[in-house]
């Protein structure tokens, strides 16, 4: 059993809200189990997520030892560009699921993962051993993986501090005219389609997205570069859609009603990804080639 202490510096935020915040190692699926289950307390006592933290209050979020993981590993190979006892990185395939829920129990890149090694971080939970970050099934590209908890903790603190690299390349609908610029729109969930993020005022979380213009194309497409600041989910799709040049084949987004490169889901990839390594301090930066389907797309355009 794992015990984890913050003492509250102010007040007014809800308690799921402040240990999402404080403790960056767990995620916000491990730690809403922990708070209905009475392992996160406040100077002692057991409160719901609701409740608002005061200042000078102390809260104590008690891990307990994971459980024996009932996912089946499989034999489904995998694209690893780095990998030591501390991190993997992998470069994940279109079409591939992170990590095994509700309806998906099987051919996740975690069961990929747990065939590869038996050495992966528990501070998610047995549904998400080693997973930090994630990507859309859809999107193709690298992800980092910590093999120990103390790796989980180093890298998830410099996700939260936004000192990991990560860019993107994908591909848009309509002529972007600025060469560069930032988007910088709040997004939370979707107040009518609770599938979708969308760029809300109440309830919602800080991004910001960095892009520029890498090609032109006379078919009415974009090819851009993206550096996210923040971690959102469906970040670069909300952001594209809300500028109104949402990301190809994107049918969630309004990408495209209809494919018309008959790809599966949005032409998006995540290309470069840099981080301070967690036991030598070395800072690492590791890119992936464009996947064969865009390449083949982009070979079809006439650039402008």
């Amino acid at each position: 059993m794992e015990k984890e202490r913050m003492t509250a510096d102010q007040g007014g935020m809800r308690l799921d809200a402040f240990c999402a915040e404080k403790f960056p190692g767990l995620s916000r699926g491990h730690l809403k189990t922990l708070i209905q289950e009475g392992r996160v307390t406040v100077d002692g006592s057991v409160k719901k997520a609701s409740y608002k933290v005061k200042a000078g209050e102390c809260i104590e979020v008690e891990v307990p030892e994971p459980k024996e993981s009932t996912i089946e590993a499989e034999n489904i190979p995998l694209d690893i560009v780095y990998e030591d006892e501390d991190v993997l990185v992998v470069n994940k395939p279109k079409g591939m699921v992170v990590h095994p829920a509700p309806g998906t129990p099987s051919g996740t890149l975690v069961n990929a993962l747990m065939h590869h090694t038996k050495d992966l971080s528990a501070i998610n939970g047995v549904y998400r051993p080693g997973i930090i970050h994630r990507i859309d099934k859809d999107t193709t590209g690298l992800l980092m993986v910590a093999k120990n908890d103390a790796a989980h903790r180093s890298l998830t603190e410099q996700l939260k501090a936004h000192s990991i690299t990560r860019q993107y390349v994908g591909l848009v609908k309509g002529i972007v005219e600025a060469n560069r610029g930032t988007v910088d729109m709040p997004i939370g969930r979707h107040p009518k389609d609770r599938v979708r993020m969308a760029v809300v005022k109440e309830n919602s979380k800080e991004a910001i997205t960095h892009f520029e213009v890498l090609n032109r194309y006379a078919q009415g497409y974009t090819l851009m570069r993206f550096r996210l600041e923040t971690g959102r989910t469906h970040q670069i799709r909300v952001h594209m859609n809300a500028i109104g040049h949402p990301l190809a084949g994107d049918l969630l987004y309004r990408g495209d009603k209809k494919n018309p490169f008959k790809t599966q889901g949005q032409c998006l990839h995540a290309q470069t990804l840099g981080f301070v390594h967690p036991r030598t301090g070395e800072y690492l930066e590791f890119t992936a080639p464009l996947p064969a389907y865009l390449e083949q797309i982009l070979d079809g355009l006439t650039e402008l």
